[in-house]
């Protein structure tokens, strides 16, 4: 449809607008054009069945981008969605070939898609908004054969459920939205369905600490749904620092080559000696004999260079970390390998340096890499994911977390292994990453540079319901991919575990 109109499409319907009859002494071209313009019929065309074109009144448009509507072609109605609308100019002899002068008048223009099985094309339908009633009984008839997740309401249906299918989750995600969106509140809800309503394992990175009371219950909830949960997250586990019999713990050995090269700034070039003595003692270990397990056994064996490895270790304050476990304790990747905990949340938020983040995050990341084999279905989590598995890291370790993340995103599926990341900088995550994701969680986003980067990643993804993002409300968002029937907006309902982390009071600002 052309934003010039035609008669089978603005005219179209076998009626004549009236325009109103002109005052004496002249014609009245404003009142001439806005009966026109509210006698624009509200009509919608398509040539395959699957995607329309519409037309309506710019007068009280009830027609919205995002928007369910019925097309009515005289049976059963179809329910279709709307995907854009615009302002088109036309002509009035277009519309109303009876119009008394050359001028132009304005319409409603857009398309959508039909929703309904059965490609057959249509001309003329009658397009109208579709009640509450008409778009639950369509989800209900193709709700998935598998657990859903109920994570709020459809924004433009209000009390018509969103629900997210399970299933879905088998495909990459990427959660984003700018600070205040409620991307932090609504990830929480996420998990906390899956933790109900699924067996999938979970692991966490938490760099804010967001996720630590997600094993605790709401007060004041349901007794019967505070009972199920608190059943459902008897599974979670929190891992953190300084705190006795749930210490993140981490051993030297237990790290990959690459990562314990990239913890000492090891470069095979540049530090030829020391690079070559850490690889004989990680073959010596390799040929069963653990010549180092902890950082003090690099002062207490006679292997050449080892004393140098561990001085240098010390000069980088590596030693100082509280994450180094001893021989006889419990280690953070032990617990990975094992994998008993249903969902294990590593709090690195609760840790001192970025760069003890950095280490036990790649720590975690290659743990689960190297563990795929067993083909265990995990969702890693990685909240603030530019952190982690930045674009531009900041050093070797965070280098190499970016680089298990990437393989995880290329190839972990087939080992069940599904990402889901969340994150306020889309752009600063290594793209390699976020180019894998099947699925897209987008809330409020203003930045115009960040949308224009989403809309060539998720092309999958109509560019109309991108575009909104910049109006959200806290809370609101766009879900599209493998987790929705089709991508539509939502609006995330209540928690039921208490959250971790909170923002700042902002007492200060009161008036006095």
């Amino acid at each position: 449809m052309t934003d010039r109109g035609s008669p089978s499409g603005l005219g179209a319907g076998g009626g004549r607008y009236q325009v109103a009859a002109p005052e004496a002494g002249g014609t009245d071209p404003q009142a001439a054009r806005r009966v026109i313009e509210r006698g624009v019929r509200p009509l919608a065309s398509s040539v395959d069945g699957v995607r329309f074109e519409f037309q309506a009144s710019l007068h009280d448009l009830d027609l919205q981008v995002g928007g369910h509507v019925v097309l009515e072609t005289g049976g059963p109605g179809r329910l279709g969605q709307v995907l854009s609308v615009r302002i088109a100019r036309v002509e009035a002899a277009d519309v109303d070939p009876a119009a008394p002068a050359a001028f132009q008048v304005r319409t409603a223009q857009g398309h959508g898609i039909v929703l309904d099985d059965g490609a057959r094309p249509f001309h003329d339908a009658v397009v109208r908004p579709a009640r509450s009633d008409e778009i639950a009984d369509w989800l209900t008839a193709n709700r998935p054969q598998r657990a859903v997740l109920e994570i709020g309401e459809h924004l433009l249906a209000p009390g018509v459920p969103a629900n997210l299918d399970a299933g879905g989750f088998n495909r990459h995600t990427f959660l984003c939205g700018q600070s205040g969106s409620g991307k932090t509140y609504s990830l929480g809800l996420v998990l906390e369905r899956l933790l109900v309503e699924t067996d999938l394992r979970l692991v966490v990175l938490d760099p804010n600490s967001d996720y630590v009371r997600l094993a605790e219950p709401r007060a004041g909830l349901d007794p019967a749904v505070a009972d199920r949960y608190a059943a459902a997250a008897r599974g979670v586990a929190v891992r953190r620092a300084g705190t006795a019999g749930d210490r993140i713990m981490l051993r030297f050995a237990e790290l990959d080559p690459a990562g314990q090269a990239a913890l000492l700034r090891l470069d095979p070039i540049a530090d030829r000696e020391e690079y070559a003595a850490l690889s004989a003692l990680l073959d010596a270990g390799e040929r069963g004999r653990p010549l180092v397990g902890t950082f003090e056994d690099f002062f207490t064996t006679d292997q050449p260079g080892a004393r140098e490895l561990g001085l240098r270790a010390a000069n980088l304050g590596v030693l100082d970390w509280p994450i180094w476990a001893r021989e006889e304790t419990g280690s953070l990747l032990a617990e990975l390998e094992n994998g008993d905990q249903r969902c294990l949340v590593v709090d690195l938020g609760s840790l001192s340096t970025p760069e003890e983040q950095s280490v036990v995050a790649e720590a975690v990341l290659s743990t689960l890499w190297r563990r795929r084999a067993r083909r265990e279905p995990v969702l890693v989590v990685i909240d603030e994911a530019h952190n982690v598995c930045p674009a531009a890291p900041r050093d070797a370790v965070t280098a190499l977390a970016a680089e298990y993340a990437t393989r995880i995103a290329a190839e972990g599926r087939k080992f069940g292994l599904y990402l889901l990341l969340s994150t306020q900088r889309p752009q600063k995550v290594q793209e390699n990453v976020v180019s894998q994701c099947d699925n897209l969680l987008l809330m409020r986003m203003n930045s115009a540079a960040d949308l224009e980067f989403l809309h060539a990643v998720f092309s999958f993804v109509p560019a109309g319901l991108l575009d909104r993002a910049s109006a959200f409300r806290q809370g609101h968002a766009l879900v599209a991919g493998k987790v929705m029937p089709h991508a539509g907006y939502v609006r995330f309902g209540a928690r039921t575990a208490e959250e971790g982390g909170a923002d700042v009071p902002a007492t200060w600002a009161a008036s006095r």
